[in-house]
């Protein structure tokens, strides 16, 4: 096949491809549907690529002449091995999508009109916001609220099935990566509460798929909630997000979890109820299992911050392996593991120290590792932690034989 030459107006300006379904933006410019919708919708950009101009939440009009155009030189070239590109679908508008919810009044209709959902969200970026704005976010909020209404048989096309309404919507309404707004809405609005403890019901009861959907929804929607709202969450739902954690459901979900507890813990009475969940133990035990670096970073940050009460603090240490996982983070992970690792070390040394504590920390190496980390190049801000920590315990350490004599020369005047 030769070599042909594309005309440049047939080629998108953000993927330089040839456009398949081209549509024209408020700024007078064309691109094909799918890259622009991913740069303002995925890619949460709010200007056009070209003109830089403000464009957020506009709507795209089909440019239909250069649409036949391309269509037309892909007939003429199909020779030289192009393919014609089809006419493309025309996108849902929201007197559509509000029809298909009006309609869906019975349980069979419910599961009928989700599967439509689905479908119609697959399509696009673009259908998912007509979705949005056309009320499909309370339709499918409604039906995950209802999540344990009774499963009912229903024909399909390959025979029979279990229909779940409430595990479709589940999925459904976090695959529609719901818009900022539209998540406060969601959290802050009269229903918010129920929504939460619905979704604590779920990750309690649900398989294991509509859990991990649970936490990642959940977590998209406190990360826009005020303060107020984060600090009145009830101590079950901090039990069901340990329990996700503990049960390991998905690698995704687990990292949601742990940037969930991230977001939580800041406050006191946050740290109280994760750490009443026992999120401690699961913490260390996860540290114990993972070699994984944003996993272990994230671990040592919830640690961090659960250090920061007593209550944190003596679960650290009642645990057989908790200051020996803390300690083997150090200079084996990245910058920001080793940072948290010596804050916790830092906490415990402050406030925590007993006679049975500090020999602990010289017999599993922690004492030899500050000693080391003073050594290396590792950041200014962990070296003068661990100088703390080995000043404040210097009357106990400094002369023990427990220190190597090559790291005992580097211990802090």
């Amino acid at each position: 096949m030769e070599d042909i030459e594309v005309p440049s107006f047939f080629l998108c300006p953000i993927s330089l491809q040839i456009m398949k379904d081209p549509v024209i933006v408020p700024t007078g410019i064309t691109y094909d549907r799918e890259s622009i919708e991913k740069w303002l919708f995925s890619g949460k950009n709010d200007t056009c690529p070209v003109t830089k101009q403000v464009i957020s939440g506009c709507e795209v009009t089909p440019n239909h002449t250069l649409r036949r155009l391309i269509q037309s030189w892909c007939t003429l070239n199909a020779s030289y091995g192009i393919e014609r590109i089809p006419t493309p679908k025309p996108p849902i508008n929201k007197t559509q999508v509000a029809k298909l919810l009006n309609d869906a009044k019975s349980p069979q209709q419910q599961v009928k009109c989700l599967r439509k959902l689905r479908s119609i969200a697959n399509e696009n970026e673009t259908n998912k916001r007509c979705m949005e704005a056309a009320g499909a976010v309370e339709f499918l909020v409604s039906v995950v609220n209802n999540f344990n209404s009774l499963s009912f048989e229903e024909t399909s096309d390959d025979g029979f099935e279990i229909a779940r309404p409430g595990d479709e919507a589940l999925s459904i309404l976090y695959g529609l990566e719901i818009s900022e707004s539209g998540l406060k809405n969601l959290i802050m609005g009269r229903n918010g509460e129920l929504i939460i403890e619905t979704l604590t019901k779920v990750m309690q009861g649900g398989n294991y798929e509509s859990r991990a959907y649970a936490v990642l929804l959940l977590k998209s929607m406190l990360e826009v909630a005020d303060p107020l709202k984060l600090i009145s969450l009830k101590h079950e739902l901090f039990s069901e997000i340990v329990q996700v954690l503990r049960d390991q459901i998905s690698h995704k979900a687990s990292n949601a979890t742990l940037q969930l507890l991230i977001k939580l813990c800041p406050w006191g009475r946050n740290r109280i109820k994760a750490i009443e969940a026992k999120a401690v133990s699961v913490l260390i035990d996860l540290l114990l299992d993972s070699s994984e670096r944003r996993t272990c970073e994230m671990v040592l940050m919830v640690l961090d911050l659960l250090c920061q009460c007593a209550e944190g603090r003596a679960e650290l240490l009642g645990h057989g392996a908790g200051l020996a996982v803390v300690s083997k983070k150090i200079l084996r992970v990245s910058q920001v593991a080793s940072e948290r690792a010596v804050r916790i070390i830092l906490s415990i040394s402050k406030f925590s120290t007993t006679t049975s504590v500090l020999q602990e920390m010289l017999q599993i190496g922690i004492v030899a590792k500050l000693c080391l980390v003073l050594q290396v190049d590792c950041g200014s801000k962990i070296k003068d932690k661990a100088r703390e920590v080995l000043k404040m315990q210097a009357r106990v350490w400094k002369s023990s034989p427990c220190i190597p004599a090559n790291l005992l020369s580097s211990y802090p005047a």
